[in-house]
């Protein structure tokens, strides 16, 4: 692993500023666009927090690299959004796919993995696709909210992200799911159509259920099992790093 690109007294600086009175998504997206430019690139699964942040790039820097990493596994609504998404804005997200197709896989493994190995899953078509699609970039943008789970509680707006080795922007980090809804009614941002029959929270199909009335809006991922994320935002300390 790398050492960090910031120092910590920058760290600190950065989100001192990017914390202060009257400060939104949009400065934050801002600052990171002039202090990385062309070497700050988006990563989406096109959740509704996702889609928020491509209509801010779409006005500040349409030019940013977005990309998804494309499992195989994501539902039919998911990569129609894309399109959806391309026709509103003119971004084309990049799809970044995992070196074996879903059947090449599942052969591989004797079926699919996710039934008994999900982690492995997760780790082999997102975690390690991801490494390959930040190389050669400084930041990266993110989508997390603090009060989604446990691990994004501790994130910071800006940070060093010990996993991929680059610095970590989360603009929304401080946002309701309230505040995700509003911004999106307001300005008619696409989402995906699978949030309005119960799914708050969308990954990969096989893994991903509709959630009840008053769960929280994880539940339905990896439902029944202890595992509420896929890898990309878990802790992973490095000499103080964040998640």
């Amino acid at each position: 692993m790398s050492e960090p690109l910031m120092s910590a007294d920058e760290f600190s600086a950065a989100n001192r500023l990017l914390t202060g009175r009257g400060r939104s998504p949009e400065d934050i997206l801002r600052w990171a666009v002039e202090r990385f430019g062309s070497r700050l690139t988006m990563a989406t699964a096109f959740g509704a927090e996702g889609c928020c942040l491509i209509h801010m790039f779409a006005e500040i820097d349409p030019a940013i690299r977005i990309f998804n990493l494309e499992t195989g596994y994501q539902f039919p609504e998911t990569l129609e959004l894309r399109e959806r998404i391309k026709t509103r804005y003119g971004i084309e997200v990049e799809y970044v796919r995992p070196e074996l197709n879903v059947e090449e896989y599942e052969q591989e493994h004797g079926g699919p993995l996710y039934r008994h190995r999900p982690d492995q899953c997760c780790y082999d078509r997102k975690i390690l696709p991801l490494r390959r699609a930040v190389v050669g970039y400084d930041a990266w943008v993110s989508a997390i909210r603090r009060d989604q789970t446990a691990d994004r509680r501790q994130a910071d707006l800006v940070q060093w992200d010990a996993k991929f080795d680059l610095v970590k922007v989360n603009p929304l980090l401080f946002w309701t799911r309230k505040d995700v809804w509003n911004f999106i009614f307001k300005h008619e941002v696409p989402y995906n159509p699978l949030h309005d029959r119960d799914y708050p929270s969308i990954g990969c199909w096989p893994c991903t259920q509709p959630v009840g009335n008053g769960d929280d809006e994880r539940a339905g991922r990896w439902a029944g099992r202890t595992k509420k994320e896929c890898g990309l935002h878990v802790i992973e300390h490095q000499q103080g790093s964040g998640i």
